[in-house]
């Protein structure tokens, strides 16, 4: 067998791979890249300079950074160190989880982007416009209810404006994809630099709180704010706020394996040729994804207005940009976006953890970051690639209402043969 015959036979049997192998898979690359990191840290731990006494020791050899000390804050410390006897849901745990529950909207919003074929690099301008929207939405609507009424009602409302707004503002690369040819990854990255100079615009100007130097607009009422619910008030997390989000991954999940259109989306990002020769209308189909990739993004913008900032400020933290690499994680699965939104969410929080309780420099700890990431993405990469340099996902789809294209079971007519008309 050649080299290229067994590279084309690991691509398959990686594509094929059951679920349980690829949480084996994922795992063995998790240890395997804090290994990698570990030896890192000890070699530049050697570069450093250190006295005797600060410098740890193994085999003999001092070493000014300790990697288990160093990974013991990157993963413990960001949960709040739950194995001391102190732990409290309060700290660096509600950081983690309020990370996590920003990158589960917008790694679901790259997800099912990609499930249809579309790369949506626009995230980050859908949450920036549904941020606003919903910011602006809000403060009128608290005018007209207040109290606990108002939290009944304005939080709800809030998400479904920053929905709607990031839903219309994902349509638009979606209409010119579907009806002008448009490329969506440099419509979706323009529009990203749209929404943030229009905002800024805006946030300076029309909507600019007159009582801030900052731009931003006028700050939400606290009831008209996600409720803490077992977190402090100033821990800027709510856990209504992360069942919303556990709520659109079983949403999104039922929505493209169980319904008429996830069907039209999955055939169409596996072969679009033979979705749209199984009936599959593919222009509705790519607006439908990208109104609705547009409509998660603009909920995490709502999630960060009125769960973080209480607010809306230019210059929002790249959470949409963040959510292409949870995509790529999870595999585009809705319900792997959830794990792969919480390592990333780990890794986030513990960085600043290990930054102020270490003295490793930060550009390591990003690298390690980075290291971690690049590692667990690496499989689920090279299972995409092997979709397309195999002939496996092929088998995978049925665009004739059941059965898997190439299957010879059941009978055939003269159409399904190719021995129909000439058209």
């Amino acid at each position: 067998m050649s080299a290229r015959d067994r590279a084309r036979h690991v691509l398959e049997r990686l594509v094929n791979a059951s679920a349980t192998e690829r949480i084996l898979i994922s795992t063995a690359a998790l240890v395997l890249s804090i290994l990698v990191g570990a030896v890192l840290v000890l070699v530049a731990g050697r570069m450093a300079t250190c006295t005797p006494a600060e410098a740890v020791y193994y085999l003999g050899v001092g070493f000014c950074y300790d990697p288990i000390v160093v990974f013991d804050r990157l993963f413990l410390g960001a949960l709040g160190d739950p194995l001391s006897g102190s732990w409290s849901p309060d700290g660096q745990f509600s950081v983690t989880l309020r990370e996590t529950t920003l990158l589960l909207f917008t790694g679901l919003s790259v997800a099912l982007a990609f499930r249809a074929g579309i790369f949506n690099i626009g995230t980050q301008g859908q949450m920036v416009v549904g941020g606003l929207a919903t910011a602006v939405g809000v403060l009128w609507g608290s005018t007209v209810v207040s109290g606990t009424i108002g939290t009944v009602v304005l939080v709800p409302f809030g998400v479904l404006v920053g929905a709607a707004f990031g839903g219309l503002y994902g349509a638009i690369p979606g209409f010119l994809k579907a009806y002008a040819d448009a490329n969506e990854v440099i419509t979706t990255i323009m529009l990203n630099f749209i929404a943030t100079g229009v905002t800024l615009y805006l946030v300076s100007g029309a909507f600019k709180d007159p009582e801030s130097a900052a731009n931003q607009t006028v700050p939400l009422p606290e009831y008209a704010q996600f409720p803490t619910v077992l977190f402090g008030g100033r821990q800027d997390f709510s856990l209504v706020a992360l069942f919303f989000g556990l709520l659109a991954i079983g949403a999104l999940y039922y929505v493209l394996e169980h319904t008429a259109f996830g069907y039209d989306v999955r055939t169409s990002g596996i072969q679009p040729g033979a979705a749209e020769y199984g009936g599959v209308d593919a222009a509705r189909t790519v607006v439908a994804s990208l109104t609705l990739s547009g409509a998660l993004g603009g909920v995490a913008g709502a999630m960060y207005v009125m769960m973080v900032l209480g607010t809306f400020q230019s210059g929002l933290p790249s959470y949409g940009f963040d959510g292409i690499t949870v995509s790529i994680l999870a595999g585009n699965n809705p319900l792997g976006v959830g794990v792969a939104a919480l390592l990333f969410g780990v890794l986030k929080s513990g960085t600043t953890v290990v930054q102020f309780a270490t003295d490793v420099p930060p550009q390591l700890v990003g690298v390690l970051r980075g290291l971690i990431i690049l590692f667990v993405a690496m499989p689920e990469f090279f299972r995409l690639l092997g979709r397309r340099v195999t002939d496996t996902g092929s088998r995978a789809v049925a665009t004739d209402g059941g059965r898997p294209v190439g299957s010879d079971s059941g009978p055939h007519t003269a159409d399904e043969r190719g021995g129909g008309d000439d058209e």
